[in-house]
C-alpha cells in the first residue's frame, strides 16, 4: 500500500481542492457550483469560512474534506461541522476517511476547542451512512435541516417576509 499523507490546505491547493470536491459531487449527483477561485477567497482570505485537508500519495489527491466550526448551546460548547468528505474510489476501504475525520477532529480541537462533529448524509447514500454508523455517528432525533437560499436571504434583508 502507497504511503498517503493528509494536511492542511493552502490557497496554492484551491484548484488541488475544487477537483477533489467536485469529484464528490459527481459522485453524489450534487451540482458543483463554487470554483477555484471562490476556494480561494472563502477559505483562505481575511477571514476564512472553512479549514480544508488534503489526502495525498505523491502528487494525486487521494482525499479532501471541508469543515467549519459551530456552537451549540445543547452541547455546551463548539463543535465541527463537516460539510465535504471525498476518498477517491482507488483508496476506499483502506481507512482513509476515518482517517480524514481523525484529522478534522484534531486540527478543530486545537482551532476551535471542539466537542463534537456533525455532518449531513444524503438518504439515498447507503454506503456513506453505513460508513457514518460503523465509526458511532447517529441522527439527530427531532431535527429537520432547513436551508434559506441566496434569494430567500436577500428577501429576508429586505423585510419581504413578514411574520
Amino acid at each position: 500500500m502507497t504511503s498517503i499523507t493528509i494536511r492542511n490546505a493552502v490557497a496554492e491547493d484551491a484548484e488541488r481542492l475544487d477537483t477533489a470536491l467536485r469529484h464528490l459531487s459527481d459522485h453524489i449527483g450534487d451540482t458543483h457550483a463554487t470554483t477555484p477561485d471562490r476556494l480561494r477567497e472563502a477559505g483562505f482570505g481575511a477571514n476564512p469560512t472553512f479549514r480544508g485537508l488534503l489526502a495525498e500519495t505523491g502528487d494525486t489527491v487521494v482525499g479532501a474534506a471541508l469543515y467549519s466550526p459551530v456552537f451549540s448551546t445543547v452541547q455546551a460548547g463548539a463543535g465541527v461541522y463537516v460539510s465535504d468528505l471525498w476518498v477517491a474510489p482507488s483508496t476506499r476501504g483502506q481507512g482513509l476517511g476515518r482517517r480524514l475525520l481523525n484529522a478534522i477532529a484534531d486540527d478543530a480541537a486545537t482551532v476551535w476547542s471542539v466537542r463534537f462533529l456533525k455532518l449531513v448524509v444524503y438518504d439515498d447514500n447507503a454506503e456513506a451512512r453505513a460508513f457514518y454508523d460503523r465509526l458511532g455517528f447517529s441522527a439527530s432525533q427531532g431535527e429537520t435541516i432547513l436551508t434559506l437560499g441566496e434569494a430567500g436571504l436577500t428577501a429576508l434583508k429586505n423585510n419581504e417576509h413578514e411574520t
